[in-house]
């Protein structure tokens, strides 16, 4: 006897279908079809139940796009409300000039960010400038990333490693801190991870009839990440030494005579003479194209002379700061579960009889150990010869393969149960950084928005006022006046006079204006001026200066605000 249900024909002795959906055959004689008997609000439920069995069978199907999207809106959620800061003003000034003073600027200063601030460039004449379009396309890039670590982990050692790596990353102080940044180091992890999984694929397939075109990507992906930013050669380097160190390995399981370890062989990546000459070629060509790019940065390296030498708080900073968001319990658990995870994966690997499993899980830890290491020891030998390399940010390419080594260390985990618990027990940790790098003031405790919030305020009180404007210092950046503040919030101080600039920085090739001498400038242009604001830092002020010039002209402080490093004065001429 057969049934013929929403889906088709079944055979008897099938699982039956859902209650009100079954439709019974009549007679072949007649071809007649029964009509389905319906139950008030099977339907609606039946149709529920479809479509969220597809959603869960979409989530397990593609865990990449699931916390890739996850990463995404975790990134963009109040984004908005931190106070724009140093870093990220250079990025707006920069991608907001014309092509022209765009390329004036790199051949004096930001080399290294100029493909970013190329791209910066295009996306504000797109969607316009705000702090929130300004970090957008980081919070995009934590979620591409965050995609790419599960299919990395995933390559590597399965399903679980893929899926837990993904959540970890997500998790990593440093990566929730990039994803509401407006600055490269977001792309940078992106482009890290994006290399590697070529890289991986270009060696997996080097026996086949298409290998060529993969390390031909390979090539092209390492320049445009170098270009991108030049640090990013360091993972290069890094995969030299997973190239070399799988090989190793390879050939010492190849001696064993233990069945299990002979199978070792067959475990990709396979890596041979060929793939080193491949390898060499594709990288070599690479830097080769990229070496006068890399000669333009290198002549620019007194932009980092604020980097300091090997200090004491160095330690902390390759401990806690690089990735876990200076806080010392998280880099404590977290450095921990690395160590675990690696011993535990080539104490398994060097059994008598190891498992397939374990064999693909040491191979995941001789790809992203290096990655982990290599840069971060170069930057600091670097720094430590007297060229002040090291920066906790630069060390960002590494942060998909710290996931990696966590997530090896609690897929150790048996049930599924006490693995999920791992992971809720890592998400509670990583709250306090979560939320507190959505706080406002949580770049550089910076104040800019406040102080802008308080021009933007008391100048609608008296809208008719002829006003002007004279920007001061910016507390803990000497070259700059505070004149950065309304590069970051240009609204508020829209209409206003800048009565002390006299070298404009878009067209001198510099990053910001620069400010003439006041009792000279200031005078020969306040001429109908009622209202003069001066905006500074509460460290090398020259509004006492600005005092001297103004009182002569009739102008008095009538008001005063600070906020954190930002102080404000308001003149008006009686």
């Amino acid at each position: 006897m057969w049934t013929l249900s929403a889906s088709g024909v079944r055979a008897r002795g099938s699982r039956p279908a859902a209650l009100g959906t079954v439709l019974s055959v009549s007679s072949p004689r007649t071809g007649s079809i029964g009509v389905p008997r319906r139950l008030d609000g099977t339907p609606v439920r039946a149709r529920v139940r479809s479509a969220s069995a597809a959603l869960g069978l979409a989530v397990v199907r593609t865990p990449e796009l699931t916390i890739g999207a996850v990463g995404v809106l975790v990134a963009v959620a109040f984004a908005w409300v931190p106070s724009v800061w140093y870093d990220e003003a250079a990025t707006v000034t920069s991608a907001q000039r014309s092509w022209g003073q765009l390329w004036a600027e790199l051949h004096t200063v930001d080399a290294v960010h100029g493909l970013y601030y190329a791209l910066m460039h295009a996306w504000f004449w797109l969607v316009g400038y705000t702090p929130f379009t300004l970090r957008l396309p980081s919070a995009l890039a934590v979620g591409v990333a965050a995609a790419l670590v599960v299919a990395l982990g995933r390559r590597l050692a399965g399903l679980r490693v893929g899926v837990v790596a993904g959540v970890v990353f997500l998790l990593l102080p440093r990566v929730q801190w990039a994803g509401t940044e407006g600055r490269p180091y977001a792309t940078i992890t992106t482009l890290s991870v994006l290399l590697t999984l070529v890289g991986i694929t270009a060696v997996r397939r080097t026996r086949t009839a298409h290998a060529a075109r993969w390390w031909v990507a390979y090539g092209a992906t390492a320049l445009v990440a170098v270009t991108f930013n030049v640090y990013l050669s360091l993972a290069v380097v890094a995969h030299a030494v997973v190239l070399l160190w799988t090989l190793l390995a390879e050939r010492s399981a190849a001696r064993s005579s233990t069945p299990a370890r002979s199978a070792a062989s067959g475990v990709p990546p396979l890596v041979s003479r060929r793939v080193l000459v491949r390898w060499a070629v594709a990288a070599g060509t690479a830097a080769v194209v990229a070496a006068p790019f890399v000669v333009v940065v290198a002549g620019q390296a007194k932009q980092v002379g604020w980097i300091k030498g090997i200090t004491e708080a160095t330690r902390g900073q390759v401990f806690a700061t690089a990735w876990f968001g200076a806080s010392d319990p998280y880099a404590t658990v977290a450095w921990v579960l690395m160590a675990l995870g690696v011993v535990a994966v080539f104490v398994g690997a060097h059994r008598r009889q190891p498992a397939v499993r374990d064999l693909l899980r040491a191979q995941t830890a001789r790809v992203a150990l290096p990655i982990v290491v290599v840069p971060t020891a170069v930057l600091l030998v670097a720094t430590a010869l007297g060229e002040r390399l090291y920066s906790p940010k630069y060390a960002s390419l590494s942060l998909p393969f710290v996931a990696v080594l966590i997530a090896l260390a609690l897929t150790t985990v048996r049930p599924k149960a006490l693995l999920a618990a791992a992971v809720a027990v890592l998400l509670v940790v990583s709250v306090p950084t979560a939320v507190g790098v959505k706080r406002e003031h949580a770049k550089q405790a910076s104040h800019w928005g406040a102080a802008a919030a308080i021009i933007a305020e008391q100048r609608a009180l008296h809208p008719e006022a002829n006003e002007g404007v004279v920007f001061g210092s910016v507390y803990r950046h000497p070259t700059a006046t505070s004149e950065i503040i309304r590069v970051s919030y240009p609204e508020a101080f829209s209409g206003l006079t800048d009565l002390a600039a006299t070298q404009d920085g878009a067209e001198t090739g510099v990053l910001w204006n620069r400010n003439g001498d006041l009792a000279t400038v200031v005078p020969s242009r306040l001429g109908t001026i009622d209202t003069v604001w001066y905006v500074g830092g509460t460290a090398r002020s020259s509004e006492p200066e600005l005092q001297s010039v103004l009182a002569p002209r009739g102008f008095a402080a009538t008001k005063h605000w600070q906020t954190g490093k930002v102080v404000i004065t308001e003149f008006t001429r009686s």
